[in-house]
């Protein structure tokens, strides 16, 4: 599933093409995805300016004049393809789903072979408390986060430090491989209890993920199967991580000696190295 670097790199790729441009029309070539498309959505969009569009999380948040806003979510396999001169004669694939058409010639793609993801509509001021958002955690890259904020929102969970990090309760956008590697990087085991992360501890972790998302979001995010930017390009991160997908590889941690190793939490592979992350 795409996580937080690759959401936010899909938002700007977005951004840079769409914004003061206007969706001429929008086209539904199947009733739903992971839910069904509201009544009058295409309609709700068409002939709308869009007037910003972020990331909260893992979501893509799309506001258009009038105050409409469109929050979409990629799923596992979704993917938005910018054609900025398109070709009317070219088909479109039968994982095509939506297709966006605007008033500067663009045409937008949204393709989902698995249809995990998902295009819902809200008012601007609705935004906070529609059921998608509430609740979320921090967002890491933001000001409000820190290691003192992490240990307060970990302070008596006894789950695993690596499945809390997924609670997007906690902290807003990562998922597994961004928590494998954090975790990596500030020394702690994945199976430490939650609540035992604090001080110190809860500080390098912090700013080990925030360190890891920026450096992925450089990098244009990871493309391990179907994720890939609005103008096709593939992420590039996969090539710098230093456990994830890596089982019995050297531990890359200076002097450490040790190898990358690979179980399994709450359904999802984890890897670390049980040297140097305690």
């Amino acid at each position: 599933m795409p996580e937080l670097p690759e959401v936010e790199t899909v938002c700007r790729g977005l951004e840079q093409a769409l914004i003061g441009d206007q969706f001429t029309a929008v086209t539904l070539r199947r009733a739903n995805l992971r839910f069904p498309f509201a009544e009058g959505f295409a309609e709700t969009l068409t002939r709308r300016r869009i007037e910003a569009i972020r990331r909260r999380a893992k979501y893509i948040l799309m506001t258009l004049e009038g105050g409409e806003v469109m929050i979409g979510h990629l799923g596992m396999s979704g993917s938005f393809r910018i054609e900025p001169e398109p070709d009317p004669t070219s088909p479109f694939d039968k994982h095509d789903h939506v297709i966006f058409e605007t008033a500067r010639g663009l045409r937008v793609r949204y393709h989902d072979p698995r249809r995990f993801g998902f295009m819902l509509l809200t008012k601007t001021d609705l935004l906070e408390s529609h059921p998608q958002l509430v609740g979320i955690g921090p967002e890491p890259l933001g000001n409000e986060f820190s290691g003192p904020v992490l240990a307060e929102r970990l302070a008596g969970r006894k789950t695993p430090i690596k499945i809390a990090l997924l609670d997007q309760r906690i902290v807003a956008g990562v998922g597994n491989i961004y928590a494998c590697e954090a975790l990596h990087r500030s020394g702690i085991s994945p199976k430490r209890l939650a609540m035992n992360v604090k001080g110190q501890r809860a500080d390098r972790l912090a700013a080990a993920i925030r360190t890891v998302l920026e450096e992925a979001i450089a990098s244009g995010g990871s493309t391990l199967r179907n994720y890939s930017h609005t103008d096709g390009e593939l992420g590039y991160f996969q090539h710098r991580f230093l456990t994830y997908d890596k089982e019995g590889a050297p531990c890359p941690t200076p002097g450490c000696g040790g190898s990358i190793h690979r179980i399994t939490q709450s359904g999802r592979s984890t890897f670390y190295c049980p040297k140097c992350q305690r």
